[in-house]
């Protein structure tokens, strides 16, 4: 039996619901570029990383793959699916060869029927992450939108093999990751263009001052 990690969703797990989990685990191995579920994908399962690095994306209005973040050992995702089998929101793939560990919502609930004690453990793990979803939710709502565009870029340039390269997506797509007009991120652009803190053109941004933008992103500022 594989341990499961104890960070993210089940970093308040109690050591008797993770045990249970790891019994009913099944471990996946994923080629590099291979595909875990697709975006609209019926959510069915939960998964934990044990090794590799996972790649999740999207696809943009104007079809594009976009990439949101790569995730590494230790993470835990898919959670909504344990208590809801909607479509996913996005794509998984395996960036390197990876490997996995994954949950059935059908073994969970099969385990709660026989336990019901367990089911105190997940209600609460529920309402921890509807709480985690919500702060979210204030932060793409409250927060001006520049400091969002600044988290973003600094994000994104993160994923990069060199953080100093271009960022070759276009404003509309940066307005979509951040949730906002074309127009506002072109304007937000701009200036920062014109203050030099970035370099803008059709090829995508090139961050040129970097300590600019991260004063910028660490701003809580409403």
């Amino acid at each position: 039996m594989t341990a499961f990690p104890t960070s993210g969703f089940l970093s308040e797990a109690s050591d008797g619901l993770r045990e249970m989990l790891a019994d009913q685990a099944s471990e996946i191995s994923l080629a590099q570029g291979e595909i875990l579920f697709e975006q609209d994908d019926e959510g069915d399962a939960l998964y934990a990383i044990l090794d590799g690095t996972l790649e999740v994306s999207f696809l943009a209005m104007s079809g594009r793959k976009l990439t949101l973040t790569l995730m590494r050992p230790g993470e835990v995702f898919g959670e909504i699916a344990l208590f809801d089998s909607g479509p996913r929101t996005a794509t998984v793939a395996a960036a390197e060869p990876s490997r996995v560990l994954r949950v059935r919502r059908s073994d969970v609930m099969n385990q709660i029927r026989r336990h019901p004690d367990l089911a105190v453990d997940m209600v609460r793990l529920a309402g921890l992450r509807m709480r985690w979803m919500g702060s979210q939710l204030n932060e793409q709502v409250f927060l001006p939108m520049p400091i969002r565009l600044a988290r973003k870029l600094l994000h994104l340039s993160g994923l990069q093999d060199d953080p100093t390269e271009r960022i070759t997506l276009s404003q509309s797509e940066l307005a979509e990751f951040v949730g906002a007009t074309r127009e506002a991120v072109s304007k937000t652009i701009a200036t920062w263009k014109r203050d030099n803190v970035v370099e803008a053109s059709r090829g995508g941004l090139l961050i040129q001052d970097f300590d600019a933008l991260r004063e910028l992103a660490d701003s809580d500022l409403i």
